[in-house]
């Protein structure tokens, strides 16, 4: 009886869909929209950098160096000087972003076997970009050292300095922020529109029809969500194959993990969605509450910033954050291949907050009479 009762409900779930197009038009729009724009718009890759050369050698070896810092892409040759104090200038003037200085004798010590110093300064005020630019003319430094050196049979010490990129060897921002944007997905399909769509049959009071009859509290969440779950997995199956074919970033773990994480976040997403759509009396007050809960998830889930960049009283808080769990498997199983052995207490966390949430959202709806 309760299975013919959530298969009627159901029904009427999609003929409402089908009356008002818009979920539809949101699941099949809103993934292209933040898939294509977010990873062009919200970049923190540091682009064209200029780069101020002092050449205190003026040898082969610090040409050939200078050679290989223009030939990355996100570095430019800013000039070449002989004295510090004119590198400098060209900062002070906005006109460079990182000083690199070849001191006298460098070539001579490096075909010795020795590896001489390398002075690199980087303009402060810009604490991003300088930082970022000077770790990128550091291993454009040691990446034509250590062609050299393999060139030349150069034997370097042991000790010296290597610079290696793991996960993400080209630091490009796009390959870490697509994974979190799935996030984004889930939160407006599982967790917003099913709060709106309960809300709006209190306005329109059709709910009090469904509040008479012997609906079970529990079917009728159901039967609000199922539709949502599904519309939930299409939009993280779309956003996974625009990220493979547009950006060429496809997972290199288990697909399966991806879905079964998806899963957890969208029971987490759409209980709480319910749960705050049971005590919200109009859209508006649903729509304040949810845009709150959406703030501090962006904020505080380690989408944009950092988890480990927090205060220690910020990275306690996020442990009751849970898009925060979400957003390290999606990133864990994209870049670095974990298995599900190796991130269970992530799964472990969201199946907590998923039974929680669910449990909230059954027992504060209230049948009114």
């Amino acid at each position: 009886m309760k299975f013919r009762i959530l298969m009627a409900l159901l029904r009427k779930e999609l003929l409402l869909m089908r009356a008002n197009p818009f979920v539809l038009r949101v699941v099949l729009a809103l993934p292209v929209m933040v898939m294509l724009v977010i990873p062009l718009v919200a970049s923190m890759d540091v682009r064209n950098v200029s780069v101020a050369v002092v050449n205190l050698d003026h040898s082969p070896l610090a040409a050939r160096l200078t050679a290989g810092i223009e030939a990355v892409g996100e570095l430019n040759i800013a000039g070449g000087y002989d004295s510090y104090a004119g590198a400098i200038d060209e900062v002070e003037r906005g006109r460079a972003d990182v000083v690199l200085t070849i001191p006298r004798g460098f070539a001579r010590d490096f075909s010795a076997g020795r590896m001489p110093s390398l002075d690199i300064a980087a303009n402060g005020v810009n604490a991003t970009k300088g930082a970022t630019g000077a770790s990128y003319v550091a291993g454009a430094v040691s990446s034509t050292l250590a062609a050299v050196a393999e060139a030349e049979g150069i034997v370097l010490p042991e000790d010296a300095p290597a610079m290696f990129n793991l996960f993400n060897p080209t630091l490009n921002f796009r390959n870490y922020m697509i994974p979190g944007l799935m996030v984004m997905l889930i939160i407006m399909i599982c967790g917003f529109l099913p709060a709106m769509n309960i809300v709006g049959e209190k306005e329109s009071g059709t709910i009090e029809a469904v509040n008479v009859t012997p609906v079970g509290r529990f079917t009728f969440v159901l039967s609000k969500l199922i539709p949502y779950w599904v519309a939930g997995l299409i939009v993280v199956a779309e956003a996974m194959l625009i990220g493979r074919v547009v950006w060429g970033l496809a997972p290199l773990g288990s697909v399966c993990v991806l879905f079964l994480a998806a899963v957890l976040f969208i029971l987490v997403m759409s209980g709480l969605g319910v749960a705050i759509a049971n005590v919200s009396s109009t859209i508006l007050q649903c729509i304040f509450v949810m845009f709150a809960c959406i703030m501090v998830f962006q904020l505080m889930g380690g989408l944009f910033t950092p988890i480990n960049s927090m205060p220690s009283w910020a990275r306690m808080l996020t442990l009751a954050v849970p898009p925060r769990y979400y957003i390290e498997i999606m990133r864990s199983v994209y870049l670095k291949g974990s298995s599900f052995a190796e991130i269970w207490t992530q799964f472990a966390a969201l199946a907590a907050f998923a039974a929680g949430f669910c449990a909230l959202a059954a027992a504060t709806y209230r049948k009114r009479a």
